[in-house]
């Protein structure tokens, strides 16, 4: 049998060792790392709500009202006055009868999914789908169908073939691929699951806040709020605080309460982070918010396509998650460390997060960064990718 150590040598070896970097500090467009003042191009603070005073206020009113924690599963005794109003705004602002919160992103997919499907039932995911949404599936013990990505008649093609005699059929999607930063094609996801009688899940995780004309996500920007069964998203990245949640029907929301196990055996989220997410939402209805979300999209599209006429791949990106073609794990690794020797921090992405010959530096923008951010980081970026012969 092969030794920890052994195993851990052998990651090394192939560029695969994954280790964390202390941030100082807050989570902001600049960053201190190791000592130094470093341009932050990896956090999912799309909005740069994370440091908000808005939310730090909001926060600090929940625990001297409310204290510290909630002190128990929600039912138990850990549902206080701040989970109720914060899941009806949630459903309010996805436009459904009812919403449940979960404690974090990985937990929701894992409880919405194994208690929506089981033993008879058939799931479709996108090949590209995060790691929790398999994870979900696997739980399930149901079915498990992976389309390729995107492939919207591979997909009808699976539905087709795949007989279903008294279970359930549920599609599940990111609705913006985090890896890649291009969205699911929600349209055409639609159509299918109506003529096959199929359930639709979208996890929009890094489109809530973001996407659509009043930042609803992804299925707003592509017209289909109203005829997604499931609405996931997350709290702690364009929202800046932490948690996720379920948005649906009355049914489906009361059916997650008594079957998701994520949910049912979990202390819940504590009365701060509650308070910082509802304050969120406020902002993302506010003007203040339009305009953030107009500067992510201009950051976006002028980063993008500084890279492109750099002659950078950036496969294939139509949001504010902007890869950057590699290839190899450890020429990928070796781009990561030069950049941030030169005050520039990207996260290089690598196997199994991605497939092996598709590894990349993943970069984010933020809606408080400025032209001179982003020239920093194109020339940097630019610069290191000649120097390793990717451009």
């Amino acid at each position: 049998m092969q030794t920890f150590a052994e195993e851990l040598a052998a990651l090394r070896m192939e560029g695969l060792f994954r280790s964390m970097r202390l941030v100082e500090g807050n989570q902001s467009k600049r960053a201190v790392l190791d000592g130094r003042e470093v341009l932050l191009l990896c956090s999912n603070n799309y909005l740069g709500l994370a440091d908000h005073p808005l939310l730090k206020e909001a926060a600090i009113r929940a625990v001297e009202r409310y204290g510290v924690g909630s002190g128990a599963s929600r039912l138990v005794s850990g549902t206080m006055k701040l989970h109720e109003a914060l899941e009806a705004r949630i459903a309010a602002f996805k436009g459904t009868n009812s919403a449940l919160v979960f404690n974090s992103g990985y937990a929701a997919n894992t409880g919405i999914i194994s208690a929506i499907a089981g033993r008879g039932d058939v799931i479709f995911s996108d090949r590209l789908n995060h790691a929790s949404i398999v994870d979900g599936a696997l739980l399930s013990r149901a079915r498990f169908v992976r389309y390729p990505h995107n492939d919207i008649s591979a997909l009808r093609r699976l539905l087709e073939d795949t007989k279903v005699v008294s279970g359930r059929r549920l599609i599940v999607t990111d609705g913006v691929f985090s890896m890649d930063g291009d969205l699911a094609k929600l349209s055409e996801l639609v159509a299918l699951k109506k003529e096959f009688d199929a359930l639709l899940m979208v996890d929009d995780a890094h489109g809530t806040g973001v996407l659509g004309d009043s930042g609803r996500g992804s299925a707003e920007q592509c017209g289909v709020m109203l005829e997604v069964d499931i609405h996931m998203g997350t709290l702690g990245k364009a929202l800046g605080s932490f948690g996720a949640y379920a948005a649906a029907s009355r049914e489906i929301i009361d059916y997650l309460v008594n079957r998701a196990r994520s949910f049912i055996f979990s202390t819940s989220l504590p009365p701060a982070v509650l308070a910082a997410s509802l304050a969120a939402f406020d902002l993302v209805d506010s003007p203040s918010g339009a305009a953030l979300r107009l500067a992510l999209s201009t950051n976006s599209v002028r980063f993008k396509a500084g890279l492109q006429a750099a002659g950078f791949d950036t496969m294939g990106s139509e949001t504010q998650i902007v890869p950057v073609y590699v290839g190899g794990a450890q020429q990928t690794m070796e781009f990561s460390r030069l950049l941030l020797e030169e005050g520039v921090f990207v996260q290089g992405i690598r196997p199994p997060t991605v497939p092996a010959g598709s590894c990349r530096l993943r970069c984010t923008l933020m809606a408080t960064h400025n032209e001179n951010d982003l020239e920093q980081a194109i020339t940097a970026i630019t610069a290191i990718g000649e120097k390793l012969g990717v451009i």
